[in-house]
């Protein structure tokens, strides 16, 4: 585990990352692409996912950078660990085209969104972005395969107590967030104030038990609210 050359970010709104890849070529190109100047400060690195907690406790990220493929622990078990934490920081994965087996695994630990590594740096920028706020972003690519893998695993149970517990705008709003729409999307497609949303969203992660978006999102694979080609063209 390494601290960054500029040890913590200010308090002027700078998200503060931490970076977790076995490569440190990986590590100093997320680094040129996540600069101070543009709202980022890498406030530390770690070469394998045993290093995420102290990391975390040492550091307070706002958001983790996490690679799936690691020796000791990979990115799914870190995830795991780090989000059983009340107060654990998001976690972005990075991933590629071969990691297929390992992405269902990854949201199921708790992983807020998903990136592929060959992706635009204005994308990375973005993502991070999106998750230390608080939201989901699933790379569409990555998501339809996020789902494949879960239609070519076990059968998920049956949809039953979702109808029950929910109203039917909650449902939509619930489809929506398991396509992977943004607060501001799901108002624009359901015509309603993103005031409207939160609080759709909130009394669904409180009917249904669930921590966060990415468990929501879960939650619609499971019980089959959403579909391959749905989430894929969001």
């Amino acid at each position: 585990m390494t601290a960054a050359a500029n040890g913590t970010a200010d308090a002027n709104g700078v998200v503060r990352v931490v970076l977790v890849d076995d490569q440190e070529l990986v590590r100093s190109g997320l680094r040129r692409i996540l600069r101070r100047k543009d709202g980022f400060v890498v406030v530390g690195e770690c070469a394998d996912g045993s290093e995420v907690p102290a990391a975390v406790a040492e550091y307070a990220p706002d958001v983790v950078v996490m690679d799936l493929r690691m020796r000791e622990v990979d990115g799914i078990e870190a995830t795991r660990r780090l989000r059983s934490r009340a107060d654990a920081p998001p976690v972005l994965v990075l991933t590629t085209f071969d990691d297929d087996e390992l992405l269902s695994g990854a949201l199921r630990a708790g992983a807020a969104g998903f990136l592929l590594k060959d992706s635009p740096a204005e994308e990375l920028i973005r993502a991070v972005r999106t998750v230390a706020a608080g939201h989901a972003l699933l790379d569409p690519a990555v998501t339809g395969r996020v789902l494949d893998a879960y239609r070519s695993g076990p059968p998920a149970p049956a949809c039953a107590d979702a109808p029950d517990a929910l109203t039917s705008r909650e449902l939509d709003v619930l489809r929506l967030i398991g396509r992977g729409l943004s607060n501001g999307e799901i108002a624009a497609q359901l015509t309603i104030s993103e005031v409207t949303v939160k609080s759709h969203i909130g009394r669904i992660f409180t009917k249904l038990d669930l921590r966060d978006r990415a468990a929501a999102i879960v939650f619609a694979f499971d019980h089959r609210l959403v579909t391959p080609g749905e989430a894929a063209s969001s």
